[in-house]
């Protein structure tokens, strides 16, 4: 596949092998067995690697399955307001809410406004930018939005959980714990391990689209899930 045809396009259940080895993309399914093609992204040890979503770059008939299939987990959770994290949880946490019947959403975002409230931020960073230092701001005038409201808090990937935990960090600082956490991919398990939890039983409400491990690269260069 060409770089720019992944994330394009929904294959039927089963059409692509989900065992054995891999060579340049990963077949990730949804819930009803549909598959997209994730483009793999070796790590920097050469050995070990990462299936690839970036929402915001998809078709509309995949973003629109995605959102689907979140909207079906989310709705036993009743959320009164969905919130999203930047960057690319924006487009995710848009078009849920939009889905939900919602008005509106509250995204967090990493420019800071000149009526911003330093003491409503925290640190960022994430695992595809690196030694960027960064802030995560709610804007003051969103709190009558979230604070005694039952929110979910949405973003694109859970992957080394940085991004997500400073969200739920923030949100507690204001005195808000999220009843569900979302992602369209949850990519890995390196989010459930990591000491630095915001708070006790935040993985317990987490859902995502689908899952993909950290593949391992076999001897015949091929990618494969852990044994």
């Amino acid at each position: 596949m060409q770089p720019h045809d992944f994330w394009q396009e929904i294959f039927p259940a089963g059409q692509f092998p989900t065992g054995g080895g891999h060579d340049g993309f990963y077949p990730a399914a949804l819930p009803d067995g549909r598959q997209i093609l994730l483009p793999i992204r070796p790590l920097g040890d050469g050995e070990h690697a990462l299936a690839s979503l970036i929402v915001n770059q998809a078709s509309f008939a995949v973003l629109d399955a995605l959102v689907e299939t979140l909207v079906e987990k989310l709705r036993p959770f009743q959320a009164d307001v969905i919130a999203g994290l930047p960057t690319l949880g924006l487009t995710l946490a848009s078009a849920v809410a939009r889905r939900l019947g919602h008005g509106r959403y509250v995204p967090l975002g990493t420019s800071r406004k000149f009526w911003y409230d330093e003491a409503l931020s925290v640190p960022l960073s994430s695992i595809t930018t690196p030694g960027q230092a960064k802030r995560l701001y709610v804007d003051p005038r969103m709190l009558p939005l979230l604070q005694g409201r039952r929110v979910v808090l949405i973003d694109d990937v859970i992957s080394s959980g940085r991004s997500i935990r400073a969200g739920l960090s923030l949100l507690d600082g204001i005195g808000v714990r999220p009843v569900a956490t979302a992602a369209a991919m949850l990519q890995s398990e390196r989010w459930r391990d990591d000491p630095e939890t915001p708070y006790r039983g935040w993985t317990d409400t987490v859902l995502g689209c689908f899952a993909t491990p950290i593949l391992n690269k076999g001897a015949d260069g091929r990618w494969y899930r852990p044994a």
